[in-house]
């Protein structure tokens, strides 16, 4: 029988042409190279699955827990979808490609994936000036595809600047592209599938350009941008300031600022939580457990109330 604990996990590292080291100035990771551009924190993904550290799961993947013990996730027997949710925490030590993800009906008929991507970002670090881009100016579809054609990037692409404690939500058919200097943590769909519009016509060591996806970036574009209207609720239980940063249809994500303590419910099937900074102890029954920056853990189903005791800042998510 599986005990009410939390299922601690540990971070995937991937690099990337457009990564650098603050996955381990900053986190310390242990990562591959000064090209570190991802942590796959909480994920359940074929490309990156988490490894669970704790308990009787100790070295099973999230997928085996999910697949093997749906009970944690208040998974019904019969539920053969795979785990919803992936965490990351993103170095961008240069530009991303500008890009857009398709929604859920596009994945499955042309890509035969279970997911679309609709993301969101929590802005944990950003250099003076950094700016993300988010949307474009194109009116029509044709109008959009002439200008990717002509490669007006200037005029097409709309830019907004950004700070730590930013939050951004990005639905499906939204083109982005996080900027230089920014490290966010991105709560998204399971999902790997990304169409490339723009990438600067960088190189990679071999000299070669990285593929780019115009036609599938045209289709699944909505045009003209939409705002997302997203409306923030705040909340206080004992020491702990909660904010709702985002509640739509495949998450709910909040910003919690602890400072003492607080006892909570758990309200949920499962609860995603990363720590961002300091340092706190998780109470669950007469059991304790020493949280810090970089910890990334799941509260699964079976455990209705816990306490925090401590100074940290989470991310915190759930279906």
């Amino acid at each position: 029988m599986y005990k009410n604990e939390p299922i601690f996990l540990q971070p995937v590292l991937q690099e990337r042409i457009w990564g650098g080291k603050k996955l381990h100035t900053e986190f310390h990771y242990n990562i591959p190279s000064e090209q570190t551009g991802e942590a796959w924190v909480i994920s359940a993904h074929p490309n990156g699955p988490s490894v669970i550290k704790n308990g009787s799961l100790e070295g099973k993947t999230l997928a085996d827990a999910w697949k093997e013990h749906g009970e944690l996730f208040n998974k019904a027997a019969d539920n053969d979808e795979e785990y919803p949710l992936l965490v990351k925490i993103l170095d961008a030590a240069d530009d991303l490609s500008v890009q857009v993800h398709p929604n859920d009906q596009f994945a499955r008929e042309v890509e035969n994936v279970p997911y679309g991507k609709t993301e969101c970002w929590y802005v944990v670090s950003a250099e003076e000036g950094a700016e993300l881009v988010l949307g474009h100016h194109a009116q029509t579809q044709e109008e959009l595809a002439q200008m990717v054609e002509q490669g007006e990037w200037d005029k097409l692409l709309r830019r907004i600047k950004v700070k730590a404690g930013d939050f951004v939500y990005v639905p499906s058919g939204t083109i982005h592209a996080i900027g230089k200097g920014i490290v966010i943590l991105e709560t998204q769909q399971s999902s790997d599938i990304t169409y490339r519009v723009y990438d600067y016509d960088r190189t990679d060591a071999a000299g070669n350009k990285r593929e780019l996806h115009l036609e599938r970036s045209i289709q699944v574009t909505t045009v003209p941008h939409q705002d997302a209207n997203v409306e923030q609720i705040e909340n206080v239980i004992g020491d702990l300031v909660e904010k709702k940063l985002v509640e739509e249809q495949y998450f709910t994500v909040y910003h919690w600022n602890l400072n003492g303590e607080a006892t909570r419910e758990q309200n949920s099937d499962f609860l995603q939580v990363s720590v961002l900074d300091g340092q706190a102890t998780l109470t669950i029954e007469d059991q304790s457990y020493d949280i810090q920056k970089g910890t990334h853990f799941i509260l699964p189903n079976g455990i209705k109330e816990y306490s925090l005791k401590g100074q940290a800042e989470f991310i915190v998510s759930h279906v």
